[in-house]
């Protein structure tokens, strides 16, 4: 049975940072592909970052240079680490196994003053 439980959301200010984490067991963490994603209220989730098994990455244009994916396979997690976070940057973060479909049940990013 395929876990992926993410922790790290929170309330912050506008220009402060958080870290995501998403600890996956029940799959070979190592050769999948993962990824973040992010739904705001109203709005359709949307992708926000992927990385290979091999540890290449990619982005929406609206966080590059502010977010970094990374994984760490001895721990089978995926991180998200978000700087300069942004209003807009508001919604429930998804981690998600894209090599098997799972999802995690979200946590909550709130960026506001």
């Amino acid at each position: 049975q395929v876990q992926l439980v993410e922790s790290g959301g929170g309330l912050v200010q506008p220009g402060g940072s958080l870290r995501l984490s998403c600890t996956a067991s029940g799959i070979m963490f190592g050769i999948y592909f993962m990824a973040w994603y992010r739904q705001a209220p109203g709005k359709q989730r949307e992708l926000v970052a992927q990385i290979t098994s091999g540890g290449l990455t990619n982005y929406i244009d609206s966080v590059k240079g502010r977010f970094t994916i990374s994984r760490d396979n001895a721990k089978n997690t995926v991180y998200l680490q978000m700087n300069s976070l942004k209003p807009e940057d508001t919604a429930v973060y998804y981690c998600n196994s894209q090599s098997t479909g799972d999802w995690g049940q979200g946590t909550q990013v709130t960026v506001s003053s």
